[in-house]
């Protein structure tokens, strides 16, 4: 049976860089980090993280929803808000973006051939407040959206019966990987014709209770100087930058792209997954999940690897993280002599966790119609380890022809995407 093709139509992004498509690319031109520090870590004289790729423009840290604020092009009800956590105001306004972005009407979104797949870890600041709620004060004095606006599936839940989505719904839960797996399964249901549409949302709140625990882990740099906080493939690179943000994107049958007239950003051609089944928080320090993931996705793409210049690295400026990925990118390019050009746009927007994957398939998507190849910012000493790659460190004015994006998880989970010039 011949598949589908799959087209990338329409892009909603709310992120630490940009909340539109102009002010993201030009973030991601001129290389500007989106890092800021954050109150409550500057009051907590524990907490010692210095920075976090916060969002502008929204105000969610309030634990009630009557207090938040958002931009006032977008539209919220106030019986929608009530189930909503932070992330979930994130992707519902990314939602109505990208809704707009590629003139859907009510009829193509609310149908049996349009469905969503959805990526977060839920709202830890409001199962916090929720929990301690019911154990201070008793259930009967709880939200009854408490659980809807803070568990795994909110966003699910909650956009799937504020936008009337009737094809298929799941949320998707492999930690980093998470929205690289809702894009890879959303690619199969419409390539082999069970969809016609599919949005993939997802998003991730950037607050005290959702970043903090990773500090715990070891996984945050410390740093007090941006630039050095989240500075992937450097010598000097030792922890994450964690970021929050929402991300929409819509894609669709090559059918459905010419019956509206659409022009797209990308075409989606193919993905692939593998597995490390080495540890419960670290990559294997070889790379061989992730080189697996790599090699299926350029089989299930029917291409040659040669055909790949660009890669969007997960690189998230760890140490063991970022050289795993390395010498899996060695073993699947250089060992054929290929140099795609690489770049981790995650120096510039931070580590968003669960909607990582789905704002670099944004950003890459943005970057081949914008005709700019981003490049990997705040390099100081390239780390030796990297040498044989082609890490470029300026933004580059021609879009890739074929790019590839990877992203990797908790318990060795690993996506790796393709994207083509349409």
């Amino acid at each position: 049976m011949e598949r589908n093709r799959v087209y990338v139509s329409g892009v909603g992004i709310i992120s630490s860089i940009g909340n539109d498509r102009e002010s993201v690319l030009q973030s991601l031109r001129s290389l500007q980090h989106g890092f800021s520090s954050y109150q409550p870590f500057e009051d907590d004289d524990l907490a010692e993280v210095q920075f976090v790729g916060l969002v502008k423009e929204f105000d969610v840290e309030s634990s009630d929803y009557e207090d938040w604020s958002f931009p006032s092009p977008y539209k919220i009800r106030r019986e929608t808000l009530r189930g909503l956590g932070p992330h979930g105001v994130y992707c519902y306004c990314a939602m109505q973006q990208a809704i707009q972005d590629c003139h859907l009407t009510e009829e193509e979104i609310s149908n049996p051939d349009t469905g969503i797949y959805t990526s977060s870890a839920g709202s830890p600041m409001m199962l916090t407040y929720n929990v301690n709620r019911m154990r201070r004060l008793g259930p009967m004095r709880c939200s009854p959206t408490g659980i809807v606006s803070s568990i795994s599936g909110t966003l699910s839940f909650n956009l799937v019966a504020n936008f009337k989505i009737q094809g298929s719904s799941c949320g998707f839960s492999s930690a980093c990987a998470s929205s690289g797996h809702a894009l890879g399964y959303a690619f199969d249901d419409i390539a082999q014709g069970r969809q016609k549409r599919m949005f993939v949302v997802a998003g991730e709140d950037a607050n005290y209770e959702s970043i903090l625990p990773f500090a715990g882990m070891r996984a945050l740099s410390l740093e007090g100087d941006p630039e050095r906080a989240s500075c992937p493939f450097d010598t000097a690179r030792n922890g994450f930058v964690s970021a929050g943000g929402g991300i929409a994107l819509v894609l669709e049958s090559e059918d459905e792209v010419n019956r509206r007239g659409v022009e797209p950003y990308a075409e989606f051609i193919g993905w692939g997954q593998a597995s490390d089944g080495h540890n419960v928080a670290i990559s294997h320090p070889e790379g061989y999940g992730l080189a697996r993931a790599m090699k299926l996705a350029v089989a299930n793409s029917e291409i040659d690897a040669g055909e790949i210049d660009y890669i969007n690295a997960h690189a998230t400026s760890t140490i063991i993280g970022d050289s795993s990925e390395g010498k899996a990118i060695i073993d699947v390019f250089d060992s054929q002599g290929l140099k795609p050009k690489i770049s981790s746009t995650k120096a510039i927007t931070g580590h968003g966790l669960s909607l990582a994957s789905a704002l670099e398939a944004a950003i890459v998507s943005l970057s081949i119609q914008a005709g700019i190849t981003p490049g990997s910012a705040h390099i100081r000493n390239l780390d030796p380890i990297f040498e044989p790659l082609n890490i470029i460190r300026e933004t580059e004015s021609e879009s890739p022809s074929v790019a590839m994006s990877n992203s990797s998880g908790f318990g060795g989970a690993n996506v790796s995407l393709v994207f083509r010039r349409p």
